[in-house]
């Protein structure tokens, strides 16, 4: 399959407020990155090798993968062989809600396996993607995501919240911290490395481990998320390559694109041509692969 058939659909869902979304033929080889929610996809067709938080797994269909917040991962075809994919995209504020509904306790889980290999876990997820693509009724969306959840809960989770967030690094959240507020900047590793107090070999070697990759590559995936979301306000891609801090409109683009899988102007075309149906289910472009 040529790199043009390929297909990348996300569906927000305004009833259980996640994202649905599948790849289709996918050739491309994803960059290491990392997602703000929770990820819990299956692969329908196709072999990847992947690498997540310096483990790799083999993968192929009938895998249930599964991401926890900032678990940084990337991956690569195995001989060429197309992607088929579907997952779901769980903003934290909504896991929390509904680890409450089904445990009756506040907390964060965190997945304790990313893949997991031919799971009949995937039948719920299915179950799930498709009401969502459908427009099932309310009623039966919020059972197949329950019904998910109790599942991945029960068989792949341990419990966690913000205090144990807190006991993480804190030299390593100050730098984090510090990147996301000043992302639009020039920084420099000297400045980071002050900023904790350590030598910048030491940070380098510090962050890494405890985030999965460099600080400046944290840095521009921060930034690539920031320029996705003014694309889709219909900011014009070199304005929005500007005020991420991207100085560099060719770098921008090659990045994007790495990452992405898309141009930018691609990626904002596809965005624009995506109206919100009369259900308040709205549809919109991929998320950074899986």
């Amino acid at each position: 399959m040529l790199p043009e058939q390929e297909q990348r659909h996300v569906y927000y869902d305004s009833d259980l407020q996640i994202e649905a979304y599948n790849l289709t033929g996918i050739v491309q080889k994803f960059p290491n990155h990392f997602h703000k929610y929770y990820v819990i996809g299956f692969v329908e067709g196709g072999k990847r090798h992947l690498w997540c938080m310096n483990e790799e797994y083999d993968t192929s269909a009938g895998d249930l993968i599964l991401f926890n917040p900032m678990d940084c991962h990337y991956c690569a075809p195995v001989n060429g062989e197309i992607l088929d994919y579907r997952a779901v995209n769980i903003d934290e504020v909504v896991m929390k809600k509904a680890v409450r509904e089904l445990t009756g306790k506040e907390y964060l889980p965190k997945f304790t396996s990313h893949v997991v290999y031919q799971s009949d876990i995937t039948a719920a997820l299915d179950s799930l993607y498709c009401g969502i693509v459908e427009h099932a009724p309310k009623l039966s969306k919020e059972e197949a995501f329950y019904f998910l959840l109790e599942q991945v809960l029960r068989e792949h989770c341990e419990p966690t919240d913000r205090e144990q967030e807190a006991e993480k690094e804190d030299k390593v959240s100050l730098v984090c911290q510090y990147l996301e507020d000043h992302f639009s900047e020039n920084i420099a590793l000297d400045d980071l490395a002050d900023l904790a107090q350590i030598s910048k070999s030491h940070l380098l070697l510090l962050f890494t481990k405890h985030v999965g990759v460099s600080p400046y590559r944290y840095l521009q995936s921060y930034r690539i998320e920031k320029t996705k979301r003014l694309l889709e306000q219909g900011i014009l891609p070199a304005d929005a390559a500007f005020i991420a801090g991207f100085t560099d409109q060719s770098h921008f683009t090659r990045f994007f694109k790495e990452f992405i899988g898309l141009t930018p102007k691609q990626y904002q075309k596809i965005f624009k041509e995506k109206a919100e149906p009369e259900t308040g289910f709205a549809a919109e472009v991929d998320r950074n692969g899986i």
